[in-house]
């Protein structure tokens, strides 16, 4: 079985991030007893039709607009998802929604989960999370991670902990590629 984990969302805006954050997060603290393709989806978009079509599951991690407590999370299969049209608040919000619409039409398509978290702001320019979503980050994951058994893979914690404010760091402060490592064509 082919399984991709996409993280969607854009880093620069709070909370907007948190599906990126999750999976960087996940590939950098868990190994599995098979491969899965992790993705950082940013705002893929129309692009994500390639991940529907060519596996078999693919679960998408990001931010969820419901009128409900922030970081609460929700683990939509894609049937429920195409029924909410409040869902589709932001712009990739829509390309998912509509991406899973043109498929759904197709031979072949994926089962799609969208593991959402409602935010608290995904307005602000800033590369971060706030208090509440950090809060609830770990059980994020751990719904992921669940979603991930479910589907027969081990998902084991490594020993070392990469923690949230490193991945979180990384983002704010990424490194420069060094003049040495660069390939020139």
């Amino acid at each position: 079985m082919k399984i991709a984990l996409i993280g969607a969302g854009t880093v620069i805006y709070q909370d907007e991030g948190v599906g990126v954050f999750a999976t960087k997060y996940i590939e950098n603290n868990y190994t599995f007893n098979q491969d899965i393709t992790i993705v950082d989806g940013g705002v893929l978009g129309f692009q994500l039709m390639t991940y529907y079509q060519e596996f078999d599951k693919v679960i998408i991690l990001d931010t969820i607009t419901m009128d409900d407590k922030v970081g609460s999370i929700y683990n939509l299969p894609s049937e429920e998802l195409l029924g909410l049209g409040s869902y589709k608040q932001t712009a990739h919000e829509v390309e998912i929604v509509e991406m899973l619409e043109i498929c759904s039409l197709l031979e072949k398509m994926a089962i799609v989960n969208i593991i959402g978290i409602v935010p608290k702001d995904i307005e602000t320019v800033g590369v971060g999370l706030t208090s509440e979503i950090k809060e609830n980050f770990y059980l994020f994951v751990n719904t992921a991670i669940k979603e991930l058994e479910n589907t027969g893979i081990t998902a084991t914690k490594n020993t070392k902990e990469v923690s949230l404010e490193t991945i979180l760091l990384n983002y704010k402060e990424p490194k420069a590629p060094r003049y040495e490592d660069i390939e020139w064509q």
